[in-house]
């Protein structure tokens, strides 16, 4: 009865043994390959719209400090500087724009962050 339960059990489980964290056994993942269900059948066509920088379409040459309505955008509620990732915005105006946040705050035009 034991010997019969044994092939059942390994084959079962992902291909060639190692028996490490990552491998689908009997008690987790399912007999689909996938950990969280069975194989997905079709891929989503999905295209990410491009980020623009919205300093790049102003042509803006300098970003001033003292216009703290066009900084506050760019600062989370906690007042960190948002990344290039989330805003779109290239190196080099990501690059002004941390000195111009930074001065904005020294002058107290900005939060260093919120209040509680």
């Amino acid at each position: 009865m034991a010997e019969e339960n044994a092939p059942q059990q390994q084959s079962y489980g992902s291909s060639g043994g190692g028996g490490g964290p990552r491998s689908s056994g009997p008690g987790g993942g399912s007999p689909g390959g996938r950990p969280g269900g069975p194989a997905k059948r079709g891929k989503r066509n999905f295209i990410r719209k491009k980020k623009v920088c919205r300093f790049c379409v102003d042509k803006a040459d300098f970003i001033d400090y003292k216009k703290a309505e066009i900084l506050a955008p760019f600062i989370q509620e906690r007042g960190k500087i948002l990344p290039r990732r989330m805003t779109g915005t290239c190196a080099r105006h990501q690059r002004w724009l941390t000195v111009a946040i930074k001065r904005a705050q020294n002058i107290a035009l900005l939060p260093f962050a919120a209040e509680l």
